[in-house]
């Protein structure tokens, strides 16, 4: 037998090998071979088959040996199937877990807990039982069932989904479940190797996870152990022998699409798996994305509710205009929220304020020739930061703030500090209560995971008054003793070029505002905003399904998702000049594709995205707006990738 493989590292071209007789004559299209390339052996995907021998200008070599995986025969349909969607190479995801399939097994595959356990029977409410029963059933029947937990913040949404993995363990079937950042999934990994009997063999499989854990699921895979894992991206792209069930929490993040192309989003990607598999999906959010609410409407999704709390009850909800003429000591503290913080402080009660801004200010600028500081290698200005630093949040670039003006050498008294970020506003803080224990928590603090965890335990155990922080603390945690969330810039992000960013902004406030009053009955949040918007009428939780039935509309009027599939062409090359020129040929060859083939596809662009140049390299976008994937297929297929400078990439639904 011989095969055609494509190298997961390397060279990119197919090679030719033969298969001894004594390893196997079964069809291998699929498996990961060992083979010989130059003076190493190399691991390889298997493309095809051939019972005869193949042509060939070079020596056809033996390989060495076949990969051992685990054994789940939906892998490979599933990986090639995700190939396809995103216009890329099986290959690709192949090597995101090639570095585990020839390691050795190890001898310990699981290590006793250290931890305290500290399991409670809770007993469900009416609404966490019914909806528990119904997935439950579909775990046992093994039926592909996508259902949708719409939980109000702090309803238990996470109980449900404890006893869906003990009820999957059970019947010795693995179960996924994936957050959409390392944070959350370290803080439900803590949670739950508490509250877990000790028999649940719970694992991690994300960027800061140990290796050794890593190992040891994939020992038990091979092993066809049941295993709960929990992740982000990766876990989706493992072998799954006997996988019993997903559950994606917090289904309305955009955190699930990847930012590297091909920019896949593990939703999808999961929903894909569990279609396959036969198995129940559950998605999880107190703010359920537009597409998931249409796809209950249309295609018949399953939906549950849960509307109380476990304790405490819903905050008051308070706007106020930044731009009143009311004098305060800070712009960027009203008198509300100032009054409010200071009575917060006497009862003892916590504070968390919320800026979706890092650094001290957005960018500097020379006040005598508008010269504006900006990073070398991407179009976005440097944000200053402490002790004044300028940072480039794209390329991690960085600078001194110089003492004068590069173009017109004004001294640095002359340097404007516009907008405010989260460092800015703990100086601002301290200045306004200098006796109140304040920390920051935003991206710069999440990655630095000791300092992240001290912060976090901290706050819980209520050693700090005042918690600020970005998006990082908007979703999943826990606090008892917050009373007061302020939302300091709340319509920051809703002017943004994107057709879902009243969508997106009015999640992130509803899930930052859900942090106060989790086991209070009187709470409140002070919303400042530089002026009204609509959105906010739907700032009560209750009100979040009539946010939903304004803003289809909407999206039907204008045809964007859901109601329309939307793909994005992106071009991208280290000469700027390349990109204009190849995105103005693709362009008028998806046109001429459009129309020659008769497809029903709406071209739009080439257009340069707000941040047109990232690292040194330029890139150009070009939008296909239909409802028939295959069109799109065949548009993007239709280009001659090899006549263009640039490279190009397919990414549907783009967020």
């Amino acid at each position: 037998m011989f095969i055609q493989v494509r190298l997961l590292k390397g060279f990119p071209q197919p090679l030719l090998y033969e298969v001894p007789a004594n390893l196997t004559q079964k069809d291998l299209t699929g498996s990961i071979v060992r083979v010989p390339i130059q003076k190493r052996i190399a691991q390889a995907l298997v493309l095809r088959t051939f019972n005869y021998k193949p042509n060939s200008n070079f020596e056809i070599r033996p390989i060495e040996g076949i990969e051992k995986l685990p054994h789940d025969p939906h892998y490979m349909p599933f990986i090639q199937h995700l190939a396809q969607y995103y216009q890329t190479e099986p290959t690709y995801y192949l090597k995101r877990i090639h570095q585990f399939v020839a390691q050795k097994p190890i001898s310990n595959t699981m290590q006793p807990d250290e931890q305290t356990k500290q399991i409670q029977s809770v007993t469900l409410t009416d609404e966490q039982q019914t909806a528990f029963d119904f997935v439950q059933q579909k775990i046992t029947d093994h039926v592909f069932t996508p259902t949708v937990i719409h939980g109000v913040t702090g309803s238990g949404k996470t109980e449900v989904y404890k006893k869906l993995i003990e009820h999957a363990y059970a019947q010795n079937k693995t179960t996924l479940l994936l957050l959409p950042e390392v944070t959350l999934a370290l803080q439900f990994e803590r949670l739950l190797k508490i509250q877990f009997p000790q028999e649940i063999v719970l694992l991690s499989f994300h960027s800061a996870s140990a290796a050794k854990d890593k190992k040891t699921i994939w020992q038990r895979l091979l092993n066809r152990q049941p295993t709960v894992i929990i992740g982000v991206h990766v876990p989706v792209l493992l072998p799954l022998p006997n996988l019993g069930l997903i559950i994606v929490d917090e289904e309305h993040e955009v955190g699930y699409q990847e930012k590297k192309h091909p920019k896949t989003n593990t939703k999808e990607a999961a929903i894909m798996r569990a279609k396959l598999h036969n198995i129940p999906i559950v998605l999880g959010s107190a703010t359920p994305s537009v597409s998931t609410l249409y796809n209950i409407k249309q295609r018949g999704w399953h939906f549950f509710q849960l509307k109380k709390r476990f304790a405490g009850h819903f905050p008051k909800i308070k706007i106020v205009t930044l731009n009143d003429k009311k004098q305060r000591r800070n712009f960027w503290i009203s008198q509300d929220l100032q009054n409010s913080i200071k009575d917060r402080l006497h009862k003892k009660e916590q504070t968390i304020l919320f800026l979706n801004r890092r650094g001290h200010s957005f960018f500097v600028q020379c006040k005598s020739c508008s010269f504006i500081f900006e990073c070398k290698n991407c179009s976005v200005s440097l944000t200053l930061h402490e002790n004044n630093n300028l940072h480039c949040h794209y390329c991690a670039y960085s600078r001194a703030l110089p003492a004068e003006c590069p173009t017109c050498q004004a001294p640095e008294k002359d340097f404007i500090k516009k907008g405010v970020g989260t460092q800015k506003l703990v100086t601002i803080v301290q200045k306004l209560f200098p006796y109140a224990r304040i920390a920051r928590a935003d991206m710069d603090t999440s990655t630095k995971k000791k300092e992240w965890k001290v912060t976090m335990n901290d706050f819980s155990n209520g050693d700090i008054d005042i918690l600020i922080g970005t998006q990082t603390i908007t979703k999943g945690y826990h606090f008892p003793k917050v009373t007061l969330v302020g939302i300091i810039w709340a319509d920051l992000n809703l002017h943004f070029p994107r057709y879902n960013a009243t969508e997106t902004t009015l999640q992130q406030l509803i899930q930052v505002a859900g942090r106060a009053g989790r086991q209070t009955d009187e709470s409140l949040v002070i919303l400042q905003a530089m002026a009204e918007h609509h959105a906010f009428s739907y700032m009560k939780e209750i009100d979040y399904l009539q946010f939903y039935n304004e803003e289809i509309e909407t999206r039907k009027e204008v045809n964007y998702p859901p109601c329309t599939r939307l793909i994005e062409i992106e071009v991208r090359a280290q000469s700027e000049l390349a990109v204009i020129k190849d995105a103005d040929k693709i362009i008028d060859q998806l046109f001429i594709t459009n129309e020659n083939d008769q497809l029903d596809a709406t071209i739009l662009g080439p257009a340069k995205p707000p941040v047109h140049k990232i690292k040194n390299c330029f890139s150009r976008v070009i939008y296909l707006k239909t409802d028939n994937m295959h069109h799109a297929y065949r548009l993007f297929n239709a280009l001659n990738k090899k006549q263009y400078k640039s490279s190009i990439y397919f990414t549907p639904n783009p967020l």
